[in-house]
């Protein structure tokens, strides 16, 4: 079994996205699929409206997930850790005990632009737009996430 975390700043907006995205294209796979975020902001608070939003145009149900911290021990239970974005791969690498933690933690757009580094950007702070676009890169960098767990998903 393949276990995937999904990390963002606050677990409101991107990461449930990434979450939601993946289960529905590895609904078959025997996978587990979570996130987190690297802050305490949000913690048991559901996504962002507008993340709940542009998941449903899309056919997915994100509703019923609750917002939670990144903690040390997730390294122990998670297999790959996909982050959203420069600064959650600082912060996140900051807490790994070593190189097999560190080696865990990728970013989410390298699946689609390798060694690029480039981020998911935040849309929080944006317009709806921001949401559709967000989900348009996760929804790339996941199909081909499913691809490498489940090639013949």
């Amino acid at each position: 079994m393949t276990k995937i975390l999904m990390v963002c700043l606050g677990n409101i907006c991107r990461s449930p996205l990434a979450e939601g995205i993946l289960k529905s294209k590895l609904f078959r796979a025997n996978v587990v699929i979570d996130s987190a975020g690297t802050g305490a902001y949000h913690i048991g608070e559901k996504p962002d409206n507008r993340s709940i939003a542009i998941a449903k145009i899309n056919g997915i149900d994100i509703s019923d997930q609750r917002a939670r911290k990144f903690l040390v021990e997730d390294f122990d239970e998670f297999d790959l850790i996909y982050v959203m974005d420069n600064e959650n791969y600082r912060d996140v690498t900051a807490m790994a005990r070593n190189i097999n933690d560190k080696a865990k933690v990728k970013m989410i757009l390298n699946e689609v632009f390798p060694k690029d580094n480039l981020d998911v950007p935040d849309p929080y702070l944006g317009g709806d737009y921001g949401f559709k676009n967000v989900f348009k890169m996760l929804d790339e960098a996941c199909e081909i996430i499913a691809k490498k767990i489940n090639p013949n998903g």
